[in-house]
């Protein structure tokens, strides 16, 4: 199992919080994910992880239903960063 840290920005953090697509588009790989928010209160959110495999994860995130699922989610995938576990 790898760990992975993502973060990026959104339209709308409450959107997105309570949206399911993010955790149904994660499972399909067999991913879970823990949800965090800025403290300072900016459209900044982020992601803990939790991926069996991580070719899979990436290439689920490049897919046409990802860019889907984060249109939904309101996500601004140009500022996506993902951090592996070292």
């Amino acid at each position: 199992m790898a760990t992975l840290i993502a973060y990026h920005d959104v339209e709308d953090v409450q959107h997105w919080l309570a949206s399911p697509v993010r955790a149904q588009a994660f499972a399909s790989v067999g991913a879970t994910v823990r949800t965090f928010v800025d403290t300072q209160g900016s459209n900044k959110v982020g992601l803990l992880v939790e991926a069996p495999d991580v070719d899979a994860l990436l290439a689920m995130l490049s897919s046409p239903e990802a860019a889907e699922a984060m249109a939904t989610d309101r996500v601004r995938p140009e500022t996506l960063v993902m951090l592996a576990e070292a």
